[in-house]
């Protein structure tokens, strides 16, 4: 005998996944780290590829004559909310750690806190998530912006002031209560850039500068109110810090890559963009700011790497 659902868990099974996925791909973790749900290791051969895409990405940021870059790494799933990047961080020459290594931040699922984290690039790109095919964008910034986010970046203590002490993997960019990973990216640009004091409550006068110079954060449209509940169940996830307009509209404003990138190319004309990727196949290298084709397949003017 077949049953029929009444509407409202019809939908809530209809939408339902994708509100899971936005729940778990939206998290800021460092897999060297352990993610709170670790995914398979990588092969050897997998692990090779990537190690060997980290190093052409590594090579040509060493001859890009730059010693700051603002790098973001795609995520899993994502896609169905029109997202390829999930997580920003500053690849930095002068590293402590080693060069190059990305100064980010990420969730501790063990202490269930944030932190800042310096990873070498191989271990950033590794936490793509999906071991056949990842992508990596570059924006190399004028100089003169570019030393004044190197000398932030680079200072522990001002690095530190603007870490928020509860993490939400869809934090609202305009409210104090909660961060994520990319929120703060956003946040020290607004205190490279924008001549704040760091002192005080930096994040609310970076978050003030953001909202002044017209940031335009990511939308994710969830589809329907109930599923916002989901929240309560995960605890890196909340509503709470969000205007009650947009839960009303099933909505969640949220700092992105790509919101990052599209700030950064309007306030900066002069900044320049290139795009990798990798399948099982080959290496692509892409300069400007369209977007590689969906699977890393090559268009005009891309750079192709096969691998032996």
């Amino acid at each position: 005998m077949s049953v029929r659902l009444p509407q409202a868990l019809r939908r809530l099974a209809t939408w339902l996944p994708a509100a899971l996925v936005l729940a778990v791909t939206l998290p800021c973790q460092a897999a060297v780290l352990g993610y709170c749900d670790p995914p398979a290791e990588p092969t050897a051969a997998q692990q090779d590829r990537i190690f060997r895409f980290g190093a052409i990405v590594k090579a040509e940021l060493e001859k890009s004559g730059q010693s700051l870059v603002l790098m973001s790494r795609s995520g899993l799933a994502l896609g169905r909310f029109g997202q390829r990047y999930s997580h920003a961080g500053f690849s930095l020459k002068a590293s402590g750690n080693t060069p190059w290594s990305v100064r980010q931040l990420y969730y501790a699922c063990d202490e269930s806190r944030p932190r800042l984290y310096d990873q070498g690039l191989s271990g950033f790109v590794l936490g793509s998530v999906e071991p056949n095919l990842g992508f990596l964008s570059v924006i190399f910034l004028p100089a003169d912006e570019a030393a004044a986010l190197e000398r932030v970046a680079l200072d522990n203590r001002l690095a530190l002031q603007l870490l928020g002490s509860t993490y939400s993997a869809n934090a609202y960019p305009f409210n104090l209560s909660y961060q994520n990973c990319n929120q703060w990216v956003a946040e020290m640009l607004a205190l490279a850039w924008g001549g704040l004091a760091a002192e005080g409550e930096p994040r609310a006068q970076a978050q003030d500068w953001l909202r002044a110079m017209s940031y335009a954060p990511t939308v994710f449209d969830v589809g329907w109110r109930p599923l916002m509940w989901a929240g309560a169940f995960i605890p890196w996830l909340h509503s709470d810090d969000h205007p009650a307009e947009d839960i009303a509209m099933a909505r969640y404003l949220v700092s992105m890559p790509a919101s990052i990138e599209a700030f950064v190319a309007a306030r900066l004309p002069a900044a320049t963009r290139v795009e990798f990727c990798h399948n099982e196949r080959h290496v692509l290298i892409r300069r400007g700011w369209e977007l590689i084709a969906e699977g890393c397949e090559a268009g005009p003017g891309d750079t192709l790497i096969v691998f032996d």
